[in-house]
This record gives C-alpha cells, structure tokens and sequence, in this order.
C-alpha cells in the first residue's frame, strides 16, 4: 500500500523544495513572499475555489459517509480548540488556528491523487472542499477577525460582511449558487479563470517553501513544540480513529468508510498557513504543522489504509 501512496507526495515536496530555494537565494527579490502570499489569498485561491464548487454537483453530500467524516472534523477541531486554550494558553486567534490546524485536511492537491491511488476514485473529495471551504474556513476567519483589536460595533460590521469582503468565501458561494441555479461564465471569461486555479495550489506551495526561509526567535520553553505535536497527532491519528469509530457506529457501507476514513487522514492544508498569514499571527507555527504532518502522513496514510483494509 505504501507504494500507491507515496507518488501522490512527490509534486508536493518538489514545488516546496522549489519554493525554498527561490526564498533561500532571493531569486524572486526580498518582497516575493509577501506578494505572492496576497496574490494567492486575493486571486489563485477564489479562483480555484470557485471552479472547483461550479462543477461539483451538490448531490455529492449525499456520499454515506460524509457524515461520519463531518462528525470526526468536528470533534477533533473541539479538542484542538480545547487544547489550545486551556492547556497551552493561547489568545483566541491563536487557539482558534491550532483547532483548525487539527481538522482542515489538504483535500485539494494531495486529497485526489491519493483517492486516485487507493481507490481510483476522488468523488469524495469534493464534498471535503465544499464542507471545509463552506463551514470552516469561514469559521476561522470569523474567529481570527473576533480578536481584532478594534472597537466592538467596528469588529461586528467587519464579521458580517465576511462572506462579501473575503475572496476565498464569496468566491465558494458563487461557485455553488452558479452550480445550483445551472449558470456557466462566458467562455471568454471561464477561460482565464481557469489558467488562474490551474496555478493556483502551485503556487501556494511555492510560498510554503520561501516561508521556510524565514527567520524569527525560536520558543525557548518549547510550548509550541509540544502544541505542534498534539496537533499533528490530532490530526494524523485521532481524526481517522474517531471517523471509523463514529461509521461503524452508524454502519456505513465499508466501501464509504474507508474513503472517509483516509481522508479524514490527510495532513493540514496549506490553506490554513496562506489564511494566517493575513493576520498578525505568527504564521511559522501553522507553517511547521502543514509541513510536519504532511511528511508523518507518508507513513500514516498508509498505515491507516492498510489497517482498514485489513479489519473492514
């Protein structure tokens, strides 16, 4: 099984270790990082986004296991919230980053080449997009804005109007507003758009790379060493433990389950480090989760998929 999942890592490493070099020898210039961390956040990403919600077809929630995925995100991203405030102290921001980080799975560019690879089929994929972009990333977002230090009725307003003035989210909701109402953009105008998403998630890891050359003090205590940790756990273990638990308990179709149970798998998206990084936060902590718990998952994954092959 190890030998299907591992192909699916390959184009990732290569555009990080890509993007590490152009940081390390500023071959893109000392601002490329920042401008392209904006570009991706502002243009590349709403443009995936939108695409990718456009051709899903919204019966796709109907799959059998999804609720057995959603229940699994969902606690695991309780626990992560739960650790991040009560046991390592963190400010909402910063709590509110390390549950996302626990449950946000990189479903986009390694989600469907290792469906592809396990079971010739990325169908699921899909509804991970849209219950990840729809429900959580809003979420985040909201959460990251609550603990603004601005007046209140100042932060409230901002709140509201999320979903009109973030990319990411008014470019999810057009996508399935076109989808349900059966609307198509122009060719004239699909055509670009589309060159845009195309590069959109290689860029992203290309700005994961340079932001390994960032410097910055290390933590002396060694407190987000160990939230790391237990976030990457959470992530890697816990969530597909907790989504197999909750599909037997439901008797899901094991055909279902164990897609929903892989995925549940995936390690952190990148999307999480490129939405921190609009904020002042320190974003080399989200950034050392993504890369950790997508180098453990090489082995994870493949751990979790022989096991549920195994016993289901």
């Amino acid at each position: 099984m190890t030998g299907g999942v591992l192909p699916a890592f390959v184009p990732i490493w290569a555009l990080t270790g890509l993007g590490y070099l152009l940081g390390r020898f500023r071959v893109l210039g000392d601002g490329a990082e920042a401008a392209l961390t904006k570009y991706v956040f502002v243009v590349a990403m709403p443009a995936v986004l939108f695409t990718t919600m456009q051709d899903t077809p919204l019966t796709a929630l109907l799959n059998p296991g999804v609720l057995a995925f959603l229940i699994g995100t969902v606690v695991v991203g309780a626990i992560g919230f739960a650790l991040g405030k009560w046991v390592f102290r963190r400010k909402l921001s910063e709590w509110a980053v390390s549950g996302m980080a626990s449950c946000y799975a990189n479903a986009g560019n390694l989600g469907i080449p290792v469906l592809l690879q396990l079971f010739g089929d990325s169908a699921f994929v899909v509804v991970m997009i849209l219950l990840q972009t729809l429900v959580l990333m809003p979420s985040l977002l909201a959460l990251l804005e609550a603990d603004a230090r601005e007046p209140g009725r100042s932060r409230w307003r901002k709140l509201l109007m999320l979903p009109v003035r973030t990319p990411v989210i008014a470019a999810s909701l057009a996508g399935v507003l076109f989808r349900a109402g059966g609307l198509h953009l122009p060719h004239l105008v699909a055509q670009p758009l589309h060159l845009l998403a195309s590069a959109g998630v290689g860029t992203a890891l290309l700005v994961l790379g340079m932001s390994l050359t960032s410097g910055g003090a290390r933590d002396p205590m060694g407190t987000r060493r160990a939230e790391m940790t237990a976030v990457v756990g959470l992530k890697l273990f816990a969530q597909p433990a907790i989504t197999l638990g909750v599909g037997l308990l439901l008797s899901v179709p094991h055909p279902a389950l164990m897609i929903a149970t892989v995925c549940a798998g995936l390690p952190t998206a990148q999307n999480i480090f490129i939405a921190t990084s609009q904020y002042a936060l320190d974003s080399r902590f989200v950034r050392d989760c993504v890369l950790m718990s997508t180098l453990v998952s090489m082995g994870s994954l493949s751990l979790v998929s022989w096991l549920v092959g195994e016993f289901l």
